[in-house]
Formats: structure tokens, sequence, C-alpha cells
């Protein structure tokens, strides 16, 4: 039901205002940190993970989606908003009450100044009564904006835990399959390792070694062993993650990842989009935005205080004995205006001021919402860049450690060089597959964090 003629007091909200931080064009461009050429300025997709091309890992994704409990925690707390909502706009409907009630009673006499006795009898009282506020000054509009301001928000906060939990999931995975590459690396590293053991134990056996040799490699194995006791344990933690994100006890992990043994990478450049679709995309952003609307309409609610509330109500109905049920004396009827107003008024004007200080702290709020997703999103960039840049220098450094390894042994099994030398190398060959292999690992968190940091995977 409208209202002609009816005013609607506070401030309108058309978007955050000309003065945040959103508006400024340096919020708006291209990216900062996404010159380099593993970047791309074509949109960053809703559903990224799946530019890993891999079945497993969009199966877990869609598990985590269907059964993740923050998830299911999101999902109840919209379910609560939409019902605030409803009932933010059931305030603008007429309201009605109907009552019966029968009963039989004994009266009291001197209640009636009678002086005899009254005999019981049964009496009843039936009616209905309608009221309608006509919210001449907008108090309820702006409820029901505010209402749905946050409604929205909440919505954000649901989309948001959907991104948190793709990007957790996919860096789960990420941590099974990088754990799972290391401990290839490592047990690769080892066996060579023994290998060189053995053949330093025949020579020493043949007199053409010394024992020290035979120590030194000995000793060598057991370093590398030692590091294969916590990679697997970091493996089966990620797998328990796995778990607990699809909604599943930590024995219930995913057999089907657990031999994953290369780290997820993309062969393609990353699609990161710009300052404007970001904005637009990320769900906390969306979130700060709602809330910062909500808190505008509220300081019209409590501006709403300073005017007179108008009401309009009618009833009919019957009161008497039984025996007289609808009878014409026993009815009855009235309509009427009321109208309430709160003469002092410095309750009104000290909870406008509260409600404009919120929205001032709802504005700071947003704009520390936007700056947080700019920084995160070009620290993520800076970050995946330098360590491409990394992952390069570690590859070469490991290929001339592959051929260093090969020539030192091929000199001291020709009798041509010491095995301290040999040793050294394979030393240097072990930890430069190591540190590819963990570079590896560091790149695959880093796409994640740059997706999460884009804000997709709510759509």
């Amino acid at each position: 039901m409208g209202c002609t003629g009816c005013r609607t007091v506070g401030p309108d909200y058309y978007g955050p205002p000309q003065g945040s931080v959103m508006n400024e064009p340096a919020a708006r461009g291209s990216f900062v940190s996404a010159t380099d050429p593993a970047f791309s300025p074509e949109p960053a997709p809703g559903k990224w993970w799946r530019l890993y091309d891999s079945p497993s890992l969009d199966e877990l994704v869609g598990a985590a989606f269907a059964a993740n409990t923050d998830l299911r925690v999101a999902q109840a707390n919209l379910e609560r908003s939409q019902a605030l909502l409803r009932q933010a706009r059931v305030a603008r409907q007429p309201t009605a009450v109907v009552n019966f009630d029968p009963s039989y009673q004994q009266l009291s006499a001197d209640s009636y100044l009678f002086s005899g006795a009254l005999a019981p009898m049964g009496l009843y009282d039936t009616g209905v009564s309608v009221s309608y506020e006509l919210d001449i000054f907008g108090r309820l509009r702006r409820g029901i904006e505010a209402a749905e301001a946050d409604d929205e928000a909440v919505r954000a906060a649901y989309d948001l835990t959907k991104v948190t939990v793709a990007a957790e999931t996919t860096r789960a995975y990420a941590d099974v399959c990088s754990a799972g590459e290391q401990l290839e690396v490592t047990r690769r590293s080892l066996q060579l390792q023994v290998q060189s053991t053995q053949v330093t134990q025949r020579l020493v056996d043949a007199g053409r070694g010394s024992r020290l040799d035979f120590v030194r490699s000995s000793g060598q194995v057991a370093q590398i062993q030692a590091s294969i006791p916590a990679l697997e344990a970091q493996r089966m933690n990620a797998l328990y993650r796995l778990a607990a994100l699809t909604g599943k006890p930590p024995a219930a992990y995913p057999k089907s990842v657990e031999s994953c043994a290369t780290a997820p990478r993309l062969q393609q450049t990353l699609p990161v989009g710009e300052g404007t679709a970001l904005l637009r995309r990320r769900p906390d952003v969306r979130e700060a935005e709602r809330e910062l609307a909500a808190a505008t309409a509220l300081i019209g609610v409590a501006t709403a205080d300073l005017y007179p509330r108008v009401t309009l109500g009618a009833s009919a109905g019957s009161t008497g004995a039984t025996d007289h049920f609808l009878t014409t004396p026993t009815n009855r009827f009235g309509i009427g205006l009321a109208i309430h107003w709160q003469a002092n008024q410095n309750l009104a004007r000290a909870q406008i001021a509260q409600a404009s200080a919120a929205a001032k702290g709802a504005l700071a709020g947003f704009d520390g919402v936007v700056l947080k997703a700019l920084r995160d999103t070009e620290s993520a960039l800076t970050a995946y860049s330098h360590a491409l840049q990394r992952d390069d220098d570690l590859v070469t450094a490991q290929a001339r450690a592959r051929e260093a390894e090969q020539d030192a042994r091929r000199l001291f099994f020709g009798g041509r060089t010491d095995f301290l030398s040999l040793l050294d190398a394979q030393r240097t060959l072990a930890a430069a597959d190591e540190a590819v292999a963990g570079s590896h690992a560091e790149l695959a968190t880093d796409q994640v964090a740059i997706f999460f940091a884009l804000g997709g995977g709510w759509e």
C-alpha cells in the first residue's frame, strides 16, 4: 500500500560517495604489477580452478560446495536474513487481530451494586481489529531499505565463503600434489645416493677406496632420508584438510588424490582483468558497500522519530452473554485515528547522531576493504612474478648441478678426482632438485593466492 504525498526523511543512498577510494581513478585502472608476460588483461574467470584441467580438483571443489560446514553456516545466515527482510516488509502491511474468548463465570454481585446473588452465566467476547501505519515520513520505507541492504550484505558474505572454500580446497589439493612431488624427488635422490654408497662400499672392499668415503656417503643417505617423514606428514595433513573442507572426517580423506605427485601449475598466462572488474567482483567489497547502504538508511529511520506516527484503526465485535450471542445489544464497532509524537526530541536526535556516526564508520570500513582488495591483488601478482623468475633460475641451476654431478661421477670412477668432489656434487644436485620441487609448490600456492585475491569462484 502506497502513501500519496508522503515524504521520506533522511539521506538517499545512490552508491559510494564521490570521495570514496572506490571512485578514485587509480583504483579502477590496470594493475601496477600486471606488466609481467605471465599475466593477461583478459577478465578473470569465475570457476578459475578449471584452468588446471584437473577432474580430481573439479570434483573436490564441487564436493566442498555441497558439504562444507562454513558454507552451511553461511546458508543458514542467509535464510535468517531473508526472513528478517520479510518481517520488515510486513510492517508496511495492515495488521489484523481476531479474537474469540468464551467463558462461564460467576460474576460478583457487589461489583454491580446488586444486593442479591447473580446466577452463573456464559459470557463471550469476539471481534476483529485492523490497524495501518500511514508511514507519512518514511520510517518503515527506510527500515525496509536497511533490511534489503543487510540481506544483500549477507548474500555477499555467503559468496565470500564460497570464494574462500574454493581457494582453500585448491590450496590443500596443491599441497598434497606438491608434497608428493617433493617426496618423489627426495626418494629419487635417496636412491641415487644409496647406489653411490653401495659402489663406494665395493671400492673399499676391493682396496680402491677409503673408509672415510663410505662414511661420508652413508651420512648423505641419512641426511636425505631425514627429510622424508616431514614431507609425508605434510602430505597427510593436506589430505586431512581436504577431508574437512568436503565435510568428511579425516579417516575419509580422498584416496584418489593421495598418489598425486605433480604440483598443479598453469601452462598459460593468468587472466587477471583490471581494477574496476576486481572491485565489482569481490564479495567482501560488495558486502562492505551494502553495509554502508544499510547504515545510511538507518539515519532515515532515526530521523523519522522526530515526526509523528499516524495510525488508522478499525474494530468490530460482539461482547455479552452467550444467550444473546451476536444480537444487536452485544454488537460494537469503531474507527479512529491515532497520532503519537514524542515531544521531547533529545532521544531522537541522539539516535540520529548515533546512526550518522555509524554511517561514517561504515564508509571508512568500506574504503578499508577496497584498499585491502587492491593491495592483496597487487601483492599476489608481485609475489608470483618474482617466484616465476626464481623458478627459472632454479631450473637452470638444477641443470648445471646435474651436469656437474655426472662429470664428478665420471672423473671419480675414472680415478681422476677424489670422492669428496663427487659427494659435494651429489649434495648440490640433491639440494637443487629439492629447491625446484619447493619452487613448484610455491608457484602453485601463489597462483591460488592470485585467484583468491581476484575474488572469483562464487558466480
